[in-house]
């Protein structure tokens, strides 16, 4: 038996990065770029490393480079990590696993480090993969599976994070999510609704092919600031979680078509509370010149927004194009 499962990239719409205060999003999956695992019944357990998870370098150079796009152990300790992850999670449930081994490989085309969720989408993957192995898709409910994906990285590897990524890699579409404290808190997790994917307008996907500006600076602890209920700070959550409310209310109401300022205006509330690189900017501004709208599609390196027509994205390529960006047509439907 061999099982192929995959989880594909993803873009925040609109309302992030409030997903991790309390706020409210919108999500959908890009099924341009996915991460793929590959699991088979072997007698022993085997985590097979990817060409990601490189030993061999020509050069110190080459070595430096490496790490700086895919860390030190590449997605190896990503694999490790989620089974360890799913094996205590059905510890803890009373859920009972065979004691068959097997072999996990992965392979991925995400970008990296460009805010596209490409590490989320292995853990997702693999855990897809592990809940067929085991027989146990049944008993860990998908508004359940975002959560333990997060786990995975927040509790096992330390590296922090926030549910909409997996939330909308669990669920695919698009994705309207409510991260009210009070269900958060009593239920360990959010309320998340499922949008029809067709009542959006025209999206394009940006992400620059320059690791240097894959990633968003800021040097003002938004979370520490938050903590202590800076003003500038808890106001900023309330109005991007208030432009999620409003954009799924005009997409329910047929006028997704009008939704550009709102995604403009995500990204200029982000803009003056966070300090970001030059190239992140740039990118918005390009694409703001060409006449579409644009906000990160996470913390940066990549960006979302609506055009008009084919003419105006025709207009966004070869405007990206002298700058090495790459741009797309996000597939969300199957």
């Amino acid at each position: 038996m061999v099982i192929r499962k995959k989880a594909h990239a993803r873009a925040g719409l609109v309302g992030n990065p409030s997903d991790g205060y309390f706020g409210k999003t919108i999500s959908f999956v890009i099924r341009n770029y996915e991460a793929e695992i590959v699991l088979f019944e072997t007698p022993e357990l085997t985590i097979e490393p990817s060409d990601r998870d490189h030993s061999v370098f020509p050069s110190i150079g080459q070595l430096a480079r490496d790490v700086a796009q895919f860390g030190y152990y590449g997605g190896i300790r990503l694999l490790k990590a989620t089974v360890k992850r799913f094996h205590d999670y059905c510890s803890k449930e009373g859920i009972a696993l065979h004691d068959r081994n097997f072999t996990l490989r992965y392979s991925s085309n995400i970008p990296p480090q460009v805010g596209m969720a490409g590490s989320s989408a292995i853990i997702c993957a693999c855990l897809r993969a592990l809940m067929e192995f085991y027989g146990v898709e049944e008993q860990i409910p998908k508004h359940i599976q975002p959560s333990l994906v997060l786990s995975v990285e927040n509790d096992e590897l330390g590296i922090p994070a926030g549910l909409q990524d997996r939330v909308i890699q669990v669920y695919e579409g698009v994705v309207f999510m409510d991260f009210n404290r009070g269900h958060m808190e009593t239920y360990g997790h959010g309320i998340y609704e499922e949008l029809d994917p067709t009542l959006l307008p025209n999206v394009y996907v940006a992400y620059t092919k320059r690791l240097s500006e894959g990633t968003e600076v800021f040097h003002n602890d938004i979370r520490s600031r938050w903590n202590r209920g800076e003003r500038e700070v808890v106001s900023a959550m309330y109005q991007w979680a208030n432009l999620a409310e409003r954009v799924k209310e005009m997409l329910l109401a047929g006028r997704g078509r009008e939704i550009g300022p709102l995604l403009n205006e995500n990204f200029d509330l982000r803009r003056r509370l966070y300090k970001i690189s030059p190239g992140n900017l740039e990118m918005v501004d390009i694409a703001r010149d060409v006449g579409a709208s644009a906000k990160f599609t996470g913390s940066g390196g990549a960006i979302v927004g609506t055009f008009e027509d084919e003419a105006m994205f025709g207009r966004l390529v070869e405007a990206f194009r002298s700058r090495d960006i790459e741009v797309i047509n996000p597939q969300i439907l199957p």
